[in-house]
């Protein structure tokens, strides 16, 4: 009885290594011939490794510089970017892309090395453009780790800001909450916010719902914690989807953005 039970548990983990794609990613495909209907947007097509992102710019005139939007798990372009309000009120460009496998982009996701290789690579396609102007990366839930280590490849005079809403510590640690049965060991996406974020050079803002269901709010805390000089705005009401519909958050972004 003892062996059956610890052939099926090597089973589970075994099944847990090589298929937790399916468990973190949740991608929206899109028809190759969808097209994207919104002013001032236009669709790029970044070649990387093994694969094609699909992205979207939107440009207005006189723009003071440039946000570098990577997403959550969920979607894809078609719901991630459903007005360009916000951009046009602040004066800023957006430049968003979809991860392998997700809306338009080709491929599959395979590694985090993989993800890493995709942001850079997307990074270093518009950044150029907006050479002297400012330069924000966001990360928004998924995204949050993603735009972390991007930003702890990066000094003062490459980026401006960092935005975190909703972050991690890391996927490793989430794990571990949710399955404390699962060694560590299994994640192949381990996602060490916690060990990106004190190498990021550039002014840090976390924002975090008090009751977010996803990502707990201590995650947000222990970040603080590691970069003490990062600006953290907890929203008491918001959870982990919606903490976009609070005016806090608006203005907190607001107000930071004009700081710049």
């Amino acid at each position: 009885m003892l062996l059956l039970a610890l052939t099926a548990f090597v089973l589970v983990l075994t099944w847990l290594y090589f298929k937790q794609e399916s468990l973190l990613f949740f991608p929206q495909r899109l028809p190759a011939d969808y097209q994207f209907d919104l002013p001032g947007v236009t669709e790029k097509r970044i070649p990387v490794d093994g694969a094609t992102l699909s992205a979207l710019h939107f440009r207005q005139a006189h723009a003071k510089g440039l946000i570098f939007f990577l997403h959550g798990n969920g979607g894809s372009l078609q719901n991630w970017l459903t007005s360009t309000e916000f951009y046009q009120r602040n004066g800023y460009d957006l430049f968003m892309i979809d991860y392998r496998g997700y809306g338009k982009s080709s491929g599959k996701i395979s590694s985090e090395a993989q993800l890493h290789a995709d942001v850079l690579a997307a990074w270093k396609h518009v950044e150029k453009e907006y050479a002297g102007r400012k330069r924000v990366i966001y990360g928004r839930s998924l995204g949050t780790g993603l735009a972390t280590a991007l930003a702890s490849r990066l000094t003062t005079g490459d980026a401006s800001l960092l935005v975190l809403v909703s972050p991690y510590a890391s996927l490793q640690q989430i794990a571990a909450e949710q399955y404390p049965w699962v060694p560590g060991f299994i994640m192949r996406y381990p996602m060490r916010t916690d060990r990106w974020l004190p190498n990021v050079e550039i002014p840090t803002l976390i924002l975090h719902g008090e009751r977010d269901e996803m990502i707990p709010v201590l995650h947000a805390k222990k970040l603080e914690a590691l970069k003490p000089d990062a600006e953290v705005t907890i929203l008491p009401d918001a959870g982990h989807h919606d903490i976009h519909m609070y005016p806090e958050y608006i203005e907190t972004l607001e107000k930071r953005l004009r700081r710049l």
